[in-house]
């Protein structure tokens, strides 16, 4: 683990990212205090949105629901 002052995580970001890359992890303090810590995405293979047009809802199935589920939902009948 290594640990950086604020300008010196500035000045050297890029180097930073690249010890990141490669799995250590990197404090970032100021006065001496840590107030970051950079680390390595864990998932980056999560896409959001993904599934868009491949997933389809019924909302009409909502309509038929049982009168008393509905009640439970919300109160009234």
């Amino acid at each position: 683990m290594t640990t950086v002052n604020i300008q010196e995580a500035k000045t050297h970001l890029s180097r930073l990212l690249e010890q990141v890359r490669a799995g250590e992890r990197v404090i970032i303090a100021k006065a001496g205090e840590p107030i970051a810590e950079l680390v390595p995405v864990t998932r980056p293979d999560i896409v959001f949105g993904a599934l868009v047009g491949q997933v389809t809802i019924d909302f009409d199935a909502f309509d038929a629901a049982d009168d008393d589920l509905a009640t439970m939902w919300d109160g009234t009948p």
